[in-house]
């Protein structure tokens, strides 16, 4: 079954691009100038950043919806990225590389399934997940820390 895996957009987070510590810490952002890879996942480019690179560190809110499920967590942006990941049948490394939470929600917002999966059987855990009807789409998280990754959707 075709998927499609999407990075957040960096509209919502351009505005804390290039401001001073002071001002990110004013809005609850860290700045990390990144020492080692992996280990800093960007949720726009759905990759780890390279040292050297500058991550922004903040909460998000990656479940907006008025359910239970409801929720946010801390992820991580690359400070001046332009496009969101956006590919049809791939999983960016970043993602094939960990151990991946695949949570799976119905149209109501309602968490229908979860498993957690290594990152390397990622394909076959999204067909097994989008062979049920009910599910509308899935979220990728980062096992190991819990935070958002990805959305995932039929292509």
């Amino acid at each position: 079954m075709a998927f499609r895996i999407r990075g957040l957009s960096p509209e919502p987070f351009r505005h804390l691009f290039g401001l001073d510590d002071a001002a990110l810490a004013a809005a609850g952002v860290q700045r990390y100038v990144v020492d080692h890879a992996p280990g800093f996942p960007d949720r726009i480019e759905v990759r780890d950043l390279q040292p050297g690179e500058t991550a922004l560190l903040l909460n998000y809110v990656h479940q907006a919806a008025d359910t239970p499920y409801r929720a946010s967590h801390a992820i991580f942006v690359r400070e001046g990225a332009t496009a969101a990941y956006d590919a049809v049948d791939e999983i960016p490394e970043g993602i094939r590389v960990r151990p991946i939470s695949l949570r799976a929600f119905d149209a109501a917002d309602m968490m229908v399934d979860a498993d957690l999966v290594d990152g390397a059987d990622m394909e076959t855990a999204i067909g097994r997940m989008f062979a049920r009807p009910e599910v509308a789409y899935l979220h990728a998280h980062y096992a190991k820390r819990g935070c958002y990754a990805a959305r995932v959707d039929r292509a």
